[in-house]
């Protein structure tokens, strides 16, 4: 069984691919999980496709480890002038008691990434797709 809905090399919006590597993920986690997914859909991935799943999944599935009893994950995407930020948020714990793994395909891609806690309890983390200097175009 495929961990993902579709080709990956085949979708161009980000939306869809996030939706699509996140789904069965949650179904096969142990406990309820509330999915809240607000990323436009004319947004086209920013980067090599298998690798940005590679990037997603490792994320995700470290937001599903702190919430062995359920809770809700919230997935964003929004363009800032340094590229596209793409931000996974839990009810999980806290950054300072929790592993922050950056994963190889972050590296991979030239992603950085920014843990910080949530007002309202839990963590986040954010992917900045950076793009090339000198054109509008995101960096893979």
């Amino acid at each position: 069984m495929p961990n993902h809905w579709i080709d990956p090399s085949q979708c161009q919006s980000l939306a869809v691919l996030v939706e699509s590597v996140t789904a069965p993920l949650l179904i096969e986690h142990e406990a309820p999980i509330c999915l809240e997914l607000d990323i436009d859909t004319s947004f086209e991935v920013p980067a090599d496709s298998e690798r940005t799943v590679d990037l997603i999944q490792s994320l995700v599935n470290q937001s599903l480890s702190e919430m062995p009893h359920g809770g809700d994950l919230t997935i964003t995407a929004c363009e800032t002038e340094q590229g596209l930020e793409l931000e996974l948020a839990d009810t999980g714990c806290d950054i300072e008691k929790r592993s922050q793994r950056t994963p190889i395909a972050a590296a991979a891609l030239g992603v950085q990434l920014v843990w910080q806690n949530c007002p309202q309890g839990g963590a986040a983390v954010t992917m900045t797709f950076r793009r090339q200097s000198g054109s509008g175009r995101i960096a893979a």
